[in-house]
């Protein structure tokens, strides 16, 4: 029986040498392509990955990442007015309302907002509204081009 036992130790130490159990720091070296380091900043990864959605016509993606990108830094302004737009292109107005309420809260009430909260009455069929908005968003702007453009949008409707 006492040679049993020595046979089994002796077996298990064996076993424990040949596999290397020791504590050498060894360091996983191992090159993967397929996952990318997370960002440094999340909000401005997001944000980006908004504008490109956005620039694609992907507004239910755009959406999700100008979200989640107030949801990290909610004082950033161009991604409460991209969520905002999102919002417009998406046909959901009660939250594009709040999005630009937010959005004029951190911002305040600048002429490229109230043109976009023009173009938002536009897109509800709200003329009188939007060419207020769009008249005061011209006002206000060095090169009203975008707002011309959106008037005569308005205009042609």
């Amino acid at each position: 029986m006492r040679q049993t036992q020595f046979a089994a130790v002796a077996t298990m130490a064996a076993v424990l040498v040949i596999t290397g159990c020791t504590t050498n720091n060894n360091v996983d070296t191992t090159k993967t392509t397929a996952i990318q380091p997370a960002a440094k900043d999340v909000g401005t990864s997001d944000l980006a990955q908004g504008k490109a959605q956005f620039r694609d016509a992907n507004y239910g993606l755009a959406e999700q990442h100008f979200r989640k990108a107030v949801e990290l830094k909610a004082d950033n302004a161009e991604a409460w007015m991209g969520l905002a737009a999102s919002y417009d292109e998406l046909g959901r107005f009660d939250f594009a309302d709040r999005a630009y309420g937010q959005l004029l809260k951190v911002a305040g009430r600048k002429p490229q907002i109230v043109n976009n909260m023009g173009y938002s009455q536009l897109l509800r069929g709200n003329k009188k509204k939007a060419r207020a908005l769009l008249l005061e968003a011209k006002a206000g702007m060095a090169d009203p081009t975008v707002v011309n453009a959106n008037l005569a949008l308005l205009d042609k409707g």
